[in-house]
């Protein structure tokens, strides 16, 4: 599962950038500090890569592994 804080995204991009399954869009609304933060188009096509947590300059994004060690 992706998780985003938008406390810390400051809309950069890169994540959604670096994603090589697109599941990242940029939204369309600002967050509470003012900028575009990601949102995830399709969570369950997430292959666990971890590109987007690699890349991000603010920690804002992380990936929780299912617990029950699933898909989805």
């Amino acid at each position: 599962m992706i998780i985003i804080d938008e406390m810390y995204c400051k809309g950069c991009g890169i994540c959604i950038h670096f994603c090589p399954k697109k599941l990242l869009k940029a939204s369309e609304e600002v967050n509470s500090r003012g900028y575009y933060a990601p949102y995830i188009v399709n969570g369950v096509e997430c292959s666990n890569c971890q590109q987007c947590v690699l890349y991000c300059p603010d920690f804002a994004i992380f990936i929780v592994e299912d617990e029950e060690g699933g898909d989805g």
